[in-house]
Parts: C-alpha cells; structure tokens; sequence
C-alpha cells in the first residue's frame, strides 16, 4: 500500500483541526522557506527520531517537503511503524502555489504578495 497524498485544501482543514504538520526537507531548505505552523524533522533524522512525530488516528501527521516524493517515503514508513500519517500532494511547491503564508530566512511573508505589516 502506497502512502496517503491528500491536496493543499485537505492539508489546510486537518492542520486548522490540529494534526501536526511534519516538514521532512533538510536544515537548508526550511532555513530557506517553510510554512509558519511546521516542525522540522529532516528525512536523513527521522529512523533516530520517529518517535517524535505527534501523531494519533484522530490526528494524523501531515507530511511535507518540497514536492511530495520524500513525505510520500517518509509516509510509507511512518505507516509501516504504526504512526498515522499523510502526504501533502505536492509539497511546499503546493503550498506556495496555493498562496498560504512561509516563513523565508526567518521572515514571515504571504506567498501571494507582499502586505505591509506596520507595528
């Protein structure tokens, strides 16, 4: 069995529900752009560290990198471990094409242009 790809609008209302949202791309491509609400927990760490993913059936992880083809293998052992969880179809690609908001070296900014913040 593959693992679950689920689109950006299915991402979006599982996350506003509360499932965690996995970011398995490495240290440099989250230092570069990531989504506001993720957590990193690279690929290359995940066998030392699969423990970490909160994730339960009410709530399952929801997986992503840049594309979809790492969190769709991340998915498949994750799922192979017994910790629930899906992919976002393609990825932070998806995501920014989608206009949610990133975080880009440790600014926010919306993806679908620039809105001023004034404090």
């Amino acid at each position: 069995m593959g693992a679950v790809e689920v689109d950006l609008a299915e991402v979006l209302r599982r996350v506003a529900d509360g499932a965690p949202l996995i970011d398995v791309r490495e240290q440099a491509e989250w230092d570069d752009v990531h989504a506001p609400q993720a957590t990193l927990l690279p690929m290359s760490e995940l066998q030392e560290r699969w423990s970490e993913v909160p994730s339960d059936d009410e709530h399952p992880a929801v997986v992503v990198c840049h594309s979809g083809y790492r969190s769709a293998q991340v998915v498949a052992a994750l799922e192979r471990a017994g910790v629930p969880a899906v992919s976002l179809a393609g990825g932070m690609v998806a995501w920014e094409q989608g206009g949610e908001p990133v975080v880009r070296g440790g600014a926010a900014s919306a993806a679908d242009g620039e809105r001023g913040h004034e404090h």
